[in-house]
C-alpha cells in the first residue's frame, strides 16, 4: 500500500478549506416562526413596536409615588389609601389615577397607573382596611420595567446569520412577528462506495456489510438543518464514483463520499474525485480519520470521509461542519465540554491529533471520571453508544497519564454511577 506523502494539521487544513470555498447559499425562504428554529436567519430582523409597549410592573404590589415613602421606617410608617387594583391586561381608560397620599394595588406584567412612577413589593407593606402602612423608601421607577425597555422600535433583534435558537423564537413573538425570512437549507449529496456494502432492508451475502456511514452523515447533516440528497451506492469503478460526484455538484452545495479515501490498490475514491473536481487536502494528521480529504469544484467542497463510522463522524466535525458555516455564513454552537479525572493512562503518536472516545460518569463522591474505551477500531460504533464524549489528544503531546484531569466534548448526558 501507497503511504500518503505528507499530513496536514487539522487547523492548517481548515484555513485551506475556507479559503477555497466561494460557494454560498444566498437564496431565502419566508417560514413560520416555530418553522425558524435552527435555520439560519436570512436578513436583519428588526423590532416593529416598543417592548414592553407601556411601562409595567415587574413585581406584584403596590403602584404609588415614590416620593410618599421618602422618611419612612419602622419607627415612622407612612400610610397610604389604596384606591383601586391594576390588573394584567387592563386597558389606559380603566387605570385608577394615583394622587399623593394613595396606591393602588397592582399585578406582575399589569400597566403603571398614571400618576404612579413606582411600586412596592406586596410583602415590604401592612395591609389594612382601605390602607397600607408603608416603612420602606422606594425610589422613583423601582420595579418598573420601562417601555422599550426589552426592545425599541427600529432597534436590531436577530441579524443576518445568526442560527436561531428558541429564545430567539420567544423574542419574535413577543414582537408581534410570526413568519421570519430564512437561507434555504444548505443541500448536501451523499455517496457511499465499496463492492461489499448494501443498502438497508436488503438480504446480507457473505463478505457484505450494511451502510451505517451514510445514514449517520445523513443523520448529522439533519441535526444541523442541512437537506441531505441521498447519491446511494456506487461499486469500486471510477467512472461511476466520478458520475456520481459531479451529479451531486450539479445538484447540491457540497458534496460527501464515504469509503475507499486511503491509498490502497482498491481505494478509488481519489481517483474518481480528481475526475470530477481538484484534490486540495489528502490525509489529515489525526487519528482516527488520516485518509479524509476534500476536493474543489465550481467552487463546492467535495469531502472524502471514512467508510468507518468513527472515522467519518471526527472528519464530518473537523471539515464538514466548518464548511456548512462558511457556505452558510453562520456559527453553530460548539459542543458542550467537562473536566474530569482520567480512569487509566492513554497514548496517543506524536504529531497527531488523536480523538479518543470515552465514558464520562460520576463516581460515588460526585466527582467526574472519563474513562477511555478500550476498542480500538475506528468503525466499532458501540464506542459511541457506550460512551458520551470524545477525549482530543493534542498533537504535542503523547498522551495523559491514569489521573490526570482532562477536558472532552461531551456528545449526550453524563452517566451517574461507575
Amino acid at each position: 500500500m501507497r503511504g500518503f506523502r505528507s499530513l496536514t494539521p487539522i487547523e492548517d487544513a481548515v484555513k485551506i478549506l475556507g479559503k477555497h470555498i466561494s460557494h454560498r447559499v444566498e437564496e431565502v425562504e419566508e417560514v413560520g416562526l416555530i418553522s425558524a428554529l435552527g435555520r439560519v436567519c436570512g436578513e436583519d430582523v428588526y423590532s416593529p413596536i416598543d417592548s414592553p409597549a407601556y411601562d409595567r410592573s415587574a413585581v406584584d404590589g403596590y403602584a404609588l409615588i415614590a416620593e410618599d415613602t421618602f422618611g419612612a421606617s419602622s419607627t415612622n410608617p407612612i400610610r397610604l389609601k389604596v384606591i383601586g387594583r391594576a390588573e394584567t391586561g387592563a386597558i389606559p381608560s380603566d387605570l385608577p389615577i394615583v394622587s399623593r397620599g394613595e396606591a393602588a394595588e397592582i399585578m406582575t406584567g399589569a400597566p403603571i397607573p398614571p400618576g404612579a412612577n413606582a411600586v412596592i413589593r406586596v410583602e415590604h407593606v401592612r395591609r389594612m382596611e382601605g390602607f397600607i402602612e408603608v416603612e420602606d423608601q422606594v425610589a422613583p421607577l423601582q420595579n418598573v420595567s420601562r417601555r422599550g425597555e426589552d426592545y425599541r422600535r427600529g432597534e436590531i433583534v436577530l441579524r443576518k446569520g445568526w442560527v436561531i435558537k428558541p429564545w430567539h423564537v420567544g423574542a419574535l413573538a413577543s414582537l408581534g412577528i410570526g413568519r421570519l425570512k430564512v437561507l434555504r437549507r444548505i443541500r448536501v449529496a451523499l455517496l457511499s462506495t465499496g463492492e461489499e456494502v448494501v443498502e438497508l432492508g436488503s438480504r446480507l451475502k457473505p463478505g457484505q456489510v450494511y451502510d451505517s456511514t451514510k445514514p449517520m452523515l445523513m443523520a448529522l447533516l439533519s441535526s444541523y438543518g442541512a437537506a441531505p440528497i441521498d447519491l446511494g451506492l456506487a461499486p469500486d469503478d471510477p467512472e461511476i464514483i466520478a458520475e456520481k460526484i459531479s451529479r451531486g455538484v450539479e445538484e447540491a452545495d457540497m458534496v460527501i463520499v464515504s469509503g475507499g479515501t486511503s491509498v490502497g490498490e482498491r481505494d478509488l475514491v481519489p481517483e474518481a474525485v480528481s475526475r470530477a473536481g481538484r484534490i486540495v487536502v489528502h490525509g489529515l494528521a489525526i487519528r482516527p480519520g488520516k485518509p479524509i480529504g476534500f476536493a474543489i469544484s465550481s467552487g463546492k467542497p467535495i469531502f472524502m470521509l471514512s467508510g468507518f463510522p468513527v472515522a467519518a463522524l471526527v472528519g464530518f466535525q473537523a471539515l464538514v461542519v466548518p464548511a456548512i458555516e462558511r457556505i452558510l455564513g453562520c456559527a453553530f454552537d460548539p459542543p458542550p465540554r467537562v473536566r474530569g479525572k482520567l480512569t487509566r493512562r492513554i497514548s496517543s503518536p506524536p504529531g497527531i491529533r488523536t480523538y479518543v472516545r470515552v465514558r464520562i460518569f460520576k463516581d460515588e463522591d460526585g466527582e467526574v471520571m472519563i474513562e477511555p474505551l478500550r476498542v480500538t477500531g475506528s468503525g466499532v460504533l458501540s464506542t459511541l453508544t457506550r460512551g458520551n464524549g470524545l477525549l482530543i489528544i493534542p498533537e504535542d503531546l503523547e498522551g495523559y497519564d491514569e489521573g490526570s484531569e482532562v477536558e472532552v466534548e461531551l456528545l449526550s448526558p453524563i452517566f451517574e454511577g461507575g
